[in-house]
């Protein structure tokens, strides 16, 4: 007769679990389905969709933030509003009466634009030349006389001298529109160069995670998950930059942690305008089997032969069939194998 001998222990995502160690008899046991005694407890395998989900902490606020740095020294004549959103053509900040204006690019400036220069903060400059209405140049990578003169009108708008040149740090390349994180600069004050202003952020509502590193397989781009707000509803979110960052340490006995940081952006911004910051749960999809044979992982077996199986019961008689195992998930695994469908009535050992 069969019968349970010892539990071991079967590791899998999504947590550990106990399972039983059997034999599966001689041939003869194996051809009489009535020599195992039928299980007290049963279940039935059940066809799903099993999903390996996890919930993090996150945090409600406009994603990470960028520092824009003073470039020449001089006198901090204006700065804006923590809060205040800025659009292409805005004075960011102002040093001795000179405006450094807030222009869209993904390249940060980095040297002087004149006649002559070719680079793609050329092609940057001249795009949002033609956004602002100015004309008469080709947008390309290629800073000519005919640009020139566009930036001449440009800075006879701003009521700058019209020297036909973008001086280093006279604009700041962003994104998109912003939002002022805060100012680190006071208006009348002294500034040297390479020193920071402020920090800002965009304007699009983010959520942020830090996850610890055992958990980078949650951080997949463009994946789905699903925001918990603090008023109880929940918005769909998906996961929009991965990047690793250092927590530095405590204290000097301590070691600095990695951490994974998970921007995820939210589509529905309505849902969340009520708060510039708040305290959110995130879930998390690691994998996901559509349509898949499961039962609970306290139904499998370890079989003394190797591998696991399951107790499969008619209510008269039963026996043990080996079947594969998949995705751990939620308590439930997936299983395959001859015999194995759904409504299949399956033991579960004491």
């Amino acid at each position: 007769m069969r019968k349970a001998l010892t539990a071991v222990a079967v590791l899998a995502a999504g947590g550990a679990a106990s399972a039983f160690l059997v034999s599966r008899g001689d041939t003869s046991q194996a051809t009489n389905p009535a020599a195992q005694a039928v299980p007290i407890n049963t279940t039935k395998v059940t066809q799903q969709t099993l999903k390996d989900t996890e919930t993090q902490d996150g945090t409600l606020g406009f994603g990470t933030s960028s520092s824009a740095v003073n470039r020449v020294a001089g006198t901090v004549t204006a700065v804006p509003d923590s809060g205040q959103e800025l659009r292409r053509g805005s004075t960011v900040y102002s040093i001795d009466n000179k405006p450094t204006t807030l222009l869209y690019g993904a390249l940060p400036s980095y040297r002087r634009l004149a006649i002559g220069t070719e680079g793609t903060d050329v092609l940057q400059l001249e795009q949002n030349l033609k956004a602002m209405g100015y004309t008469g140049f080709t947008v390309d990578d290629e800073y000519t006389d005919a640009t020139a003169d566009a930036v001449e009108e440009w800075q006879e708008d701003l009521g700058l001298d019209e020297t036909g040149v973008v001086e280093l740090g006279s604009v700041l390349f962003a994104p998109g529109h912003l939002r002022v994180d805060s100012v680190q600069a006071e208006e009348g004050s002294p500034l040297g160069p390479n020193q920071p202003v402020l920090t800002y952020t965009g304007t699009t509502r983010a959520v942020t995670v830090q996850l610890d590193a055992a958990d980078q397989r949650l951080a997949t781009l463009n994946a789905a998950v699903t925001v918990a707000l603090p008023d109880g509803k929940s918005v769909a979110g998906k996961i929009q930059k991965v990047s690793t960052v250092i927590i530095p340490a405590e204290s000097p006995d301590k070691d600095p942690e990695t951490k994974v940081e998970v921007i995820v952006a939210v589509a529905d911004q309505k849902a969340v305008a009520a708060w510039s910051s708040a305290a959110v749960d995130v879930t998390f999809t690691a994998s996901e089997r559509k349509n898949v044979l499961t039962v609970p992982v306290a139904a499998l077996v370890a079989l003394r032969e190797g591998g696991f199986g399951v107790e499969v019961t008619d209510g008269t008689t039963s026996r043990y069939v080996p079947v594969r195992t998949g995705l751990f998930a939620s308590g439930q695994v997936e299983i395959s194998g001859t015999g194995i469908t759904a409504g299949t009535t399956v033991g579960i050992p004491k």
